[in-house]
């Protein structure tokens, strides 16, 4: 298994990291090869499942994901989302935590706890590394779209 989180202080309100975050289907333009469709009608709520497909060909695979925590942030009052990672290559949990920063900006927290079953786990530390980068960097690119 496979823990981690991703921190930044971003120049925006609450509302808007919160937007930029959660608005799903962005993701996919954010993460090479990856393409996110979400399976049930708006608003994001408890009980949203969509699902990220990653790869090229047969080496794709579906990493289906549902919402289990969503509290939008309101005036100062941080947000949270919870998603349950339910596929049949990745599995675990995500948190998407938003939160005051100083100056008016906002703090945000990503953490994400990681199983892969088919791996074995010698393999903890290079996946950890790689899927801090990868969220690392779309992180920063989804807070940067406006």
């Amino acid at each position: 298994m496979v823990d981690f989180s991703i921190e930044r202080t971003v120049p925006l309100p609450l509302d808007e990291a919160w937007a930029r975050l959660t608005e799903w289907p962005r993701h996919g333009s954010v993460v090479p090869l990856t393409r996110v469709t979400v399976l049930t009608a708006p608003p994001t709520r408890e009980g949203t499942v969509f699902v990220a497909r990653s790869g090229l060909g047969p080496l794709a695979f579906d990493d289906r994901m549902e919402v289990t925590v969503w509290r939008p942030p309101a005036g100062d009052s941080p947000g949270l989302c919870r998603l349950e990672k339910r596929g049949r290559v990745v599995l675990g949990r995500a948190e998407i935590e938003v939160l005051p920063g100083p100056g008016g900006r906002s703090r945000v927290v990503w953490r994400e706890e990681l199983r892969v079953p088919l791996l074995p786990s010698l393999f903890d530390r290079p996946l950890a590394g790689a899927a801090r980068y990868v969220f690392g960097r779309a992180v920063n690119r989804l807070l940067r779209m406006g």
